[in-house]
């Protein structure tokens, strides 16, 4: 894959890097050289980015050549707007007092190369802020109200680089550039860049490490460069071409906002950030499957004027649920009125509205993978010992979870093959897992996770190495798909 850097006159960027080829903004605006290349990433490095400036161009091209251009569009619309600026960048209002607060003055600029700026003490609100808005070179300015509130964050001009910075410029942009992602000797040979989001220190996560290696093995033969990133990676994301979400999701969570930040630069997204939303709530989960009339266990969406109608209408015990409940956590079971009232007081303290679910006790859920809208694998998810539910966090470590067994398609009941297709259909066509309980021959689902357990020697025992493949063929037909339309456009 080819790395351009973009400049308005040569003059503008002398430095010799590996690896990286400098060129004029008129001859990518104007060379159909530039216009026939399939994989190349453009680092935008114009004077201006204003609205049909040539560096606006360079960027709006680059996206529809299925180019990947550093700034995007999108971020150089949001840098234009303080208000957009300030949505943003509000959960980094911490760091900020705690990087400014022994200036003295009223107002402070902040210079920000390639990620990086010359006092090593802002080292992490300059990559924070790179993260949200990524250009090469940005300036933001603070000012001193009770508090410091960033004002703005504009791009730096290249030519505007005072003198006594050029060598730190120069310097930064060697270590930007030189990270293993850009260094091109390793990946050349590669047509896709796929990161794939985990962190190492999840208990639970929805793919064990074999697992994630299945992956990675797959992906490299179908020619993609494959790397683990972690949430310390947001900044990164514009150097791929996909991301594969393995890590537990959350909308209150830096896995939805990779996901979010994904999607808005162009990346082929699983899960895409609407399949966290509609999968992760199970207010909108409930109303979806009511509305599809999806057929579920007898289900009420709880609040402070209904909740005294919970025990009539679902009976004792019943099953209580956040919102935004995962992996059996947050879920309980009412034994009684007052374990009713008890847990009810506790939920409604933290949501307006909560689940509530008759109690429909199986020796074991289904769990149906969906891909693209297909039936990808399917299993039985067994009670953990001793308790009525999946997982049992409060158990013995090694009864946390129950048995699984996994099943050929044509062992499943028709009936909960479709249900649970019907549902998943409602979400997307990302890949989903339904959990599906099967009770006098009929079929109810109990929810649609966005973001599946996929575990060696568990959901892959029947497709063995083929379940991967699957998954990453997707992720290589979207890649291809995305590109062909920003070509026919």
């Amino acid at each position: 894959m080819r790395k351009i850097v973009v400049v308005d006159y040569l003059k503008d960027w002398d430095a010799a890097i590996e690896d990286i080829e400098v060129i004029e903004a008129q001859s990518y605006l104007t060379d159909t050289t530039y216009t026939d290349i399939r994989n190349a990433r453009i680092f935008n490095l114009c004077r201006s980015y204003k609205y049909q400036s040539a560096g606006y161009y360079v960027s709006l091209l680059a996206e529809a050549r299925g180019h990947k251009p550093i700034p995007s569009v999108t971020t150089m619309q949001d840098l234009k707007s303080p208000t957009i600026v300030r949505a943003i960048t509000v959960e980094l209002n911490e760091l900020i007092q705690k990087s400014l607060a022994s200036l003295r003055s009223k107002n402070f600029t902040l210079s920000i190369y390639f990620g990086q700026n010359v006092a090593k003490k802002y080292e992490k609100l300059c990559k924070q802020l790179h993260d949200l808005f990524q250009a090469p070179l940005l300036r933001a300015q603070f000012v001193f109200k009770e508090e410091w509130v960033l004002q703005s964050i504009t791009p730096i001009p290249v030519n505007e680089v005072p003198d006594n910075h050029q060598s730190y410029l120069v310097r930064f942009a060697k270590a930007y550039f030189a990270r293993h992602r850009f260094s091109g000797a390793r990946i050349t040979r590669k047509t896709y860049d796929l990161a794939i989001l985990v962190d190492p220190e999840e208990q639970e996560p929805p793919s064990d490490k074999k697992a994630l290696q299945h992956f990675m093995e797959v992906a490299d033969a179908m020619g993609f460069y494959v790397e683990l990133i972690t949430k310390d990676d947001h900044r990164r994301l514009a150097e791929f071409d996909a991301l594969f979400i393995r890590e537990t999701t959350s909308v209150n969570h830096h896995t939805y906002r990779f996901a979010r930040k994904a999607y808005a630069d162009g990346l082929v997204v699983i899960d895409d950030p609407v399949s966290i939303l509609r999968c992760t709530n199970k207010v909108y989960l409930a109303e979806l499957l009511a509305k599809a009339k999806v057929p579920t266990p007898k289900t009420m969406i709880i609040h402070k004027d209904n909740r005294h109608e919970v025990e009539a209408a679902l009976g004792l015990p019943c099953v209580l649920k956040k919102p935004d409940s995962s992996f059996s956590q947050g879920v309980v079971k009412a034994k009684d009125p007052e374990c009713l009232k008890k847990n009810l007081d506790e939920m409604l303290s933290e949501s307006e509205l909560i689940i509530g679910q008759e109690f429909s006790p199986t020796d074991f859920d289904w769990r149906i993978g969906v891909l693209d809208k297909q039936p990808l694998f399917a299993c039985k998810y067994y009670m953990a010992k001793g308790h009525w539910q999946i997982y049992n966090w409060e158990g013995k470590k090694q009864d946390t979870s129950g048995d699984v067994e996994t099943i050929p398609f044509e062992d499943v009941p028709f009936v909960v093959l479709h249900t649970a297709l019907k549902a998943a259909n409602l979400i997307g066509d990302g890949l989903y897992g339904v959990d599906v309980k099967e009770i006098d021959g009929k079929a109810y689902i109990i929810e649609v996770n966005d973001n599946p357990s996929i575990e060696a020697g568990c959901e892959d025992k029947i497709l063995k190495k083929e379940l991967y493949a699957s998954i990453v063929k997707s992720i290589k037909r979207r890649i291809d798909n995305h590109k062909n339309i920003r070509t026919d456009e």
